[in-house]
């Protein structure tokens, strides 16, 4: 049944977009499509600038993942920072950005009939949280930043955050976080990176860490090095510099998460290769599981940029190239598969290409996100290069036809201004959302599960944190009486 908020929204649209679209199923189609300024500055508060001049506060990139945290809300996340613009190479041009997740309004309004989509999407960001461990991280050559205090040390994104051993280690500052996912009970985030890789756990009110998944040493690396290249060219096994676990998903019932690769091991063949591994996480106990998975597509192998759960085995991934909006090229391939590892083999003790790709269960195509833009009238030039974050949300009606929806973002790389495909014209590049309206009849006989998540309150931002010691006490004398 729909919830009571949902029936009004649902019944609008009913008689707003009755023209708008068939009621018979076609295609998965773009039902709205909204943006929020890259030139946008969150609510933190950190009012200073970071080590290449630009804004601590800058909200760029918040759609290198994006999860739904119950109606209307979502929590967007960036990664590591902005470093396209160069200031120091040794560090990859990355800085002391720290690490936060964005609260976000997603609200969607049914547009009149005749208008070019059933929706309009108006994205709105409401509120702002840093991640910190109540512990003491290694900081390396790069420093501690100054807000640091006891009970709080902030992740950042610099590349020389980190002391030597494995990359895995949990006390290393740097975090460059890719995707996350929200509790069954909405009282925590967990959130996937590239640099260890990493699976953490955050209070999603204070966000401190509160968990670490270990993950097995085969996806770690030894030799580390602030310069990805130096890490690539200094390590034969373990994850790829920049391309570790891009993707998580939470299975709906809330009791395990799925992590992606971005690009198989090094081990399995590194980037370009075409065995990558899928690695399920039971929360409560934390054991490890591995699932081979085919990247490629038609001829070419394809890097990964998210997976979401259909069902407790089900699960939709997003693979891409890296052309389009950013790129000052065109779009090519962003396309979403679906994959089953019901009955799939456990991968965790085989190693190699050919191992894997003798395991990976098939995969059918879901949705071929360039052509869905593509017939809403987005040309090639206007995708953007990077397409990373999906996420399910609330129900709506199209053409009378209920609908279930898929919320893809991008990650703009903290870009105000891209130049087109053509080199000459200048465009602003936005954080960007698409909603796309699918039904039982696009899933192939398979099942949607929506995702159960508990009602809490919106986190409030640092700044409103920052402005109130008091409520900071507060806090850890809640943690301590858990």
């Amino acid at each position: 049944m729909l919830r009571p908020r949902l029936l009004v929204l649902a019944s609008a649209a009913a008689l707003a977009c009755a023209i708008a679209a068939p009621a018979a199923h076609a295609a998965i189609n773009l039902i709205a499509q909204g943006s929020l300024s890259g030139a946008t500055l969150d609510k933190s508060g950190l009012a200073y600038n970071l080590e290449n001049g630009l804004s601590a506060s800058l909200a760029g990139g918040l759609g290198s993942g994006l999860a739904w945290a119950g109606g209307n809300t979502f929590i967007g996340l960036q990664d590591r920072g902005p470093n396209a613009k160069a200031w120091n190479p040794a560090v990859d041009d990355t800085t002391s950005f720290i690490g936060r997740f964005q609260s976000l309004r997603l609200q969607l309004s049914a547009n009149a009939a005749g208008a070019p989509l059933p929706y309009s999407l108006t994205p709105t960001l409401s509120g702002t949280t840093l991640l910190s461990s109540p512990t003491a991280l290694n900081y390396g050559a790069g420093g501690a930043p100054a807000l640091n205090r006891v009970g709080a040390s902030y992740f950042t994104g610099r590349s020389d955050n980190f002391a030597p051993g494995l990359s895995t280690n949990p006390n290393n500052a740097r975090l460059d976080p890719e995707s996350l996912r929200v509790s069954r009970d909405g009282k925590s985030v967990f959130i996937s990176d590239e640099y260890g890789p990493y699976v953490y756990q955050f209070d999603r009110a204070s966000g401190q860490r509160v968990r670490t998944f270990a993950l097995p040493d085969m996806f770690a690396i030894a030799n580390l090095n602030s310069s990805g290249a130096a890490e690539i060219a200094g390590n034969l096994t373990g994850r790829v510099a920049n391309k570790g676990m891009e993707g998580l998903a939470i299975t709906p019932d809330g009791t395990a998460l799925i992590g992606f690769m971005q690009s198989p091991l090094a081990q399995d063949g590194g980037d370009g290769g075409q065995a990558n591994r899928i690695v399920r996480i039971d929360i409560a106990t934390g054991l490890v599981s591995q699932f081979a998975y085919d990247n490629k597509i038609g001829s070419k192998n394809y890097n990964s940029s998210e997976i979401i759960a259909l069902n407790d085995h089900e699960f939709l991934v997003l693979e891409r190239d890296g052309k389009g909006l950013g790129d000052e090229s065109v779009a090519v391939v962003k396309q979403v598969w679906k994959v089953d590892l019901k009955g799939a083999a456990d991968v965790s003790n085989l190693t190699g290409q050919a191992a894997l790709l003798a395991k990976a269960p098939t995969k059918t195509l879901f949705l071929d996100i360039r052509a869905a833009l593509n017939a809403a009238g987005i040309k090639d030039d206007l995708i953007p290069a990077k397409l990373e974050g999906l996420a399910f949300g609330e129900d709506v009606l199209v053409g009378g036809v209920l609908k279930h929806t898929l919320y893809l973002a991008n990650d703009n790389d903290f870009l105000g201004e891209v130049k087109l495909s053509d080199k000459l014209t200048t465009v602003t590049y936005d954080n960007q959302f698409f909603v796309f309206g699918f039904d039982a009849s696009d899933l192939g006989g398979s099942e949607f599960v929506q995702q159960v998540i508990g009602n809490v309150p919106e986190p409030q931002s640092y700044a409103l944190m920052l402005a109130g010691l008091g409520a900071l006490g507060w806090v850890a004398r809640r943690r301590r009486g858990r």
